[in-house]
């Protein structure tokens, strides 16, 4: 009779498949550490983001300035490197031309001399290679933050996220679309300037972070407390880009796939009536990056932002920023982005709704605008 553990581990099954956003896998490692792990045990990374204040380019000079001059330094040091292997290479080409008789037996055969290794030998290369001490990680509650040092730098914005995640939790990363909205925000800084902002699918919260600096009132929802908690986390190391008395950022938690917002006093991140009523009156601008990759939650964050656009007050303008992920798919033979012409085809069905009380039109915006952040702008934004 063959175990049942063991025939589970003569056939794995792989429950779920991991993404990691490019952000993430481009950026430097000596800007990436981790800090810690969250309530559902996943390493949290703090990642910090410098802005280009250049309006000008895509780039401040110093930026481009400073890769230039990287670059030629390895050019040269290449050059360098390559010079000294060639002349290397040569006497060792001429020893071994000179010595190689010496090391064949009789037959012809190459005879490799080898020394006993001695005590001393192992003493020295046990003082020759480094000494790892292992760091032990303590599982804490996410709420309780042990790195409460908050980076002084008005140009710096700092982000505490995981790395690979399931698709469920892709929202604890930071995803390029993000950034996209983030450059046009502060692109149109007087645009914003003492808005109302409602953002759907907050993550993070870096899109929030950056409208805080120039809006009024930013409300950042997503859905589940560890999400959340992160999120929270980040405004609060960031409030030093905030203008004193002004932006402000509230966490708050909005399931699409429900109606009505949560507005129970024991659950966290809950809505008050008065929260609702100051969102209602005062909201002018909606804005949501990167959540458009499964077509039922795409459904689900149109019906929701049709239900709330339709009880504001003032009129809205809504910012939707994605990125096409290009694959090739078996059912049409080829490279397609199913969930990207599910959602234009889901917001040619907003612009042609019918509707007495409201009418949407929808206008694309050219990725042509001044770049802050520093990360590939390719052009599937």
């Amino acid at each position: 009779m063959v175990d049942v553990t063991e025939k589970e581990m003569d056939n794995p099954t792989f429950k779920s498949d991991t993404v990691l956003s490019d952000v993430h896998l481009l950026c430097p490692k000596k800007r990436r550490l981790m800090v810690r792990l969250n309530a559902v045990g996943q390493p949290v990374f703090v990642s910090y983001f410098k802005l280009l204040w250049n309006t000008e380019g895509s780039a401040s000079e110093k930026h481009v300035r400073e890769a230039k001059t990287e670059r030629e330094h390895q050019y040269r040091s290449g050059d360098e490197l390559c010079d000294k292997d060639r002349n290397s290479l040569k006497k060792e080409k001429e020893l071994n031309s000179e010595g190689v008789e010496a090391l064949l037996d009789d037959d012809g055969d190459l005879e490799v001399v080898r020394r006993p290794r001695s005590a001393s030998d192992l003493e020295v290369d046990d003082l020759l290679r480094d000494r790892v001490y292992p760091v032990i990680l303590m599982k804490g509650e996410e709420d309780a933050f042990e790195d409460e040092q908050e980076c002084t730098c008005s140009d710096v914005v700092k982000i505490e996220h995981t790395m690979a995640t399931p698709l469920e939790d892709v929202g604890k990363q930071v995803w390029r679309a993000a950034f996209l909205l983030a450059d046009y925000i502060l692109f149109k800084r007087d645009t914003f300037r003492c808005c109302s902002v409602l953002e759907l699918g907050g993550g993070t919260g870096i899109t929030s972070i950056i409208m805080g600096m120039v809006a009024k009132r930013v409300y950042c929802t997503d859905v589940g407390e560890d999400l959340l908690a992160m999120c929270e986390q980040n405004v609060a190391l960031n409030k030093h880009l905030m203008e004193p008395g002004s932006g402000e950022v509230r966490v708050k938690k909005l399931d699409w796939l429900k109606e009505e917002f949560c507005t129970d006093p024991e659950a966290l991140y809950s809505w008050s009536e008065e929260e609702i009523a100051d969102l209602h009156d005062h909201c002018t601008v909606i804005m949501a990056a990167d959540v458009f990759y499964d077509d039922g939650l795409t459904d689900a964050l149109f019906r929701t932002l049709y239900r709330i656009t339709h009880n504001l007050r003032n009129s809205c303008t809504v910012y939707l920023a994605l990125e096409k992920r290009l694959n090739f798919t078996l059912r049409h033979m080829d490279i397609t982005c199913e969930a990207y012409s599910h959602f234009r085809n889901t917001l040619n069905d907003l612009e042609h709704l019918q509707d007495r009380k409201i009418k949407y039109t929808v206008e694309p915006i050219k990725a042509d605008f001044c770049q802050f952040l520093v990360y590939e702008r390719i052009e599937q934004l």
